[in-house]
């Protein structure tokens, strides 16, 4: 896999992971101040995700995905 896309992929994979420590955390938390960082994080590897997805659509529409 060429490198471009296997970064790609590598982005994806660490928003799951970002999203999921998010979903953890908030069920653990004790206070609201928590709750907001949490939030961002989730918020941000959602739209990081979202912009990923979209360049690897892309990739694969230019046929530089091997898929």
């Amino acid at each position: 896999m060429k490198e471009q896309n296997s970064n790609i992929l590598e982005i994806m994979d660490l928003c799951k992971k970002l999203i999921s420590c998010a979903d953890r955390g908030d069920t653990v938390r004790e206070d609201e101040c928590c709750g907001v960082l949490y939030a961002i994080v989730r918020d941000c590897a959602y739209r990081i995700l979202d912009e990923a997805s979209k360049e690897k659509e892309l990739h694969i529409r230019k046929g530089i995905w091997e898929c």
